[in-house]
């Protein structure tokens, strides 16, 4: 995709003397746009996020007092088990922690996150449900394993209805409220951890779940092939699709925080930063995962194997090439990089044609060096934006001041021009002397896809261009 593809970029207009630009494509009336900046103000206060996470809570322990009075009034349940307290526990997190996932996200897509709706709807559907489903499963499987764990120290424990309605009403709160905050404050290091998660979490349940003791003679797809039994066979394939799934868009929050950062080291005319490169790798292995988690072993070896053989060749070839696409990053992270490729190879070698170990223990030490770099990786990004100003905090901090300062300049505007005409709001001409997020040297937005006003599209006195605004961080 072009790389000023669908992004609006609020940077063409002149600078102010405060170092910001004036909003454009403001409409007549002043009221919708206060209304609008004073909302995003809201949005982006710790206090009103938190309160908003209570309220969330408070709707799934109601959802959960509801479960448990038509549910398990009258008869006492086991904590674990078919037709149990943990069973029922199980799908209500699941619900609460989705639906709570996504009003969280509708909350960072208004405010932080603005590049994830200023792309072609297909994606933003596709992030929300790798979203949703990462939260829900691991919701499930933290209710299960609880549940299991305390029957197992409770041996024989049952519980009538209201000690059942009061632990769905408890397990129902904690996964809306979690839910809602993970999503809310969802940036590139929380996505990754979840994803590291989720993807652990699924492999150890589909392992555990697993018929044939012995499935791990053959290799580790095994699990996915039906021969490990049914449970484990749907636990391994989704995990591998959903995240698949879930790394590309992945994929598109790294390339979101790489952008301003790659683009100050053109300006300064060091060689440039390639960030495409990384995203379309993410983007293939993510492809890649779900291919394999799709077309398991048993359907169709050829197409399952060559999915396995591409992500590991793009792998490789990302990490070998790692200077040549990402310069100006810690000498320690090409060096860790490198010690890791290494290790991969050593993998590959003592799998052939040493033969110290079978197919099962190359996939497991594949899939370590593969995420150990990710989060390596990730935090040092993480690391690199904060010290340059563009981290997570200094997003939501430039997003709230913007709206505090263009809400107090058109106040003074609309008083200004009451008080010269008499007869009302004095924003008619299609402009505000309000304020968008904090700039770059050049008068760029610190953080692409950022702007505080009722309109992503500019008007045709906003001056310059928008072109430039780079791409728009889908793949």
């Amino acid at each position: 995709m072009p790389e000023s593809a669908n992004v609006t970029d609020s940077s063409a207009t002149p600078q102010a003397a405060t170092g910001r630009t004036p909003l454009t494509g403001v409409p007549e009336a002043g009221s919708g746009l206060l209304s609008r900046l004073l909302s995003i103000r809201r949005l982006t206060s710790p206090v009103a996020r938190e309160s908003l996470a209570i309220w969330v809570a408070i709707a799934a322990g109601v959802a959960g007092a509801a479960v448990g009075i038509l549910v398990f009034v009258g008869r006492r349940a086991p904590l674990s088990g078919d037709f149990s307290v943990g069973t029922a526990a199980a799908i209500l997190t699941a619900v609460a922690a989705g639906l709570a996932c996504l009003v969280g996200l509708a909350r960072s897509t208004r405010t932080t996150h603005q590049w994830m709706i200023q792309r072609h709807w297909a994606w933003m559907v596709a992030d929300a449900v790798g979203l949703v489903v990462v939260h829900a499963s691991i919701a499930v499987m933290a209710c299960l394993a609880l549940f299991r764990l305390f029957q197992e120290s409770f041996t024989g424990l049952t519980v009538d209805g209201i000690a059942s309605t009061v632990l769905l009403i408890l397990t129902g709160s904690v996964a809306g409220y979690l839910g809602f905050n993970s999503s809310a404050r969802i940036s590139t290091r929380s996505l990754s951890t979840l994803l590291a998660l989720f993807m652990a979490s699924g492999m150890i349940v589909s392992m555990l779940l697993a018929e044939n003791p012995f499935w791990w003679h053959a290799f580790f797809s095994e699990l996915g092939t039906g021969q490990a039994g049914i449970l484990s066979f749907w636990t391994f394939n989704t995990t591998l699709t959903v995240s698949g799934l879930v790394l590309t868009t992945l994929s598109s929050f790294i390339t979101q925080d790489l952008f301003s950062w790659a683009r100050a080291r053109a300006r300064r005319g060091v060689r440039k930063a390639r960030i495409g490169v990384l995203r379309w790798s993410l983007f293939i292995i993510g492809l890649c995962m779900m291919g394999a988690g799709v077309v398991p072993i048993n359907f169709s070896d050829p197409v399952h194997s060559t999915f396995i053989r591409v992500l590991g060749v793009v792998f490789i070839v990302l990490l070998a090439s790692i200077q040549l696409w990402l310069p100006g990053f810690p000498a320690a992270v090409y060096v860790g990089t490198y010690l890791m490729l290494s290790l991969a190879v050593m993998a590959t070698l003592l799998w052939l044609p040493l033969r110290y170990y079978n197919l099962t223990g190359f996939e497991l030490a594949m899939g370590g060096v593969i995420y150990a770099w990710l989060v390596v990786f990730i935090r040092n990004l993480d690391a690199v934006l904060t010290e340059a100003g563009l981290g997570d905090r200094a997003r939501e901090a430039a997003v709230e001041e913007a709206a505090v300062e263009a809400a107090e300049a058109t106040q003074f505007g609309e008083s200004e021009g009451t008080r010269q005409s008499g007869e009302g709001p004095a924003l008619t001409s299609g402009t505000a002397s309000g304020t968008t997020p904090a700039r770059q040297p050049d008068g760029r937005p610190a953080y692409r896809g950022w702007q505080v006003g009722p309109e992503r599209g500019r008007s045709s006195g906003s001056g310059g261009p928008s072109g430039d605004a780079g791409s728009n961080g889908s793949p």
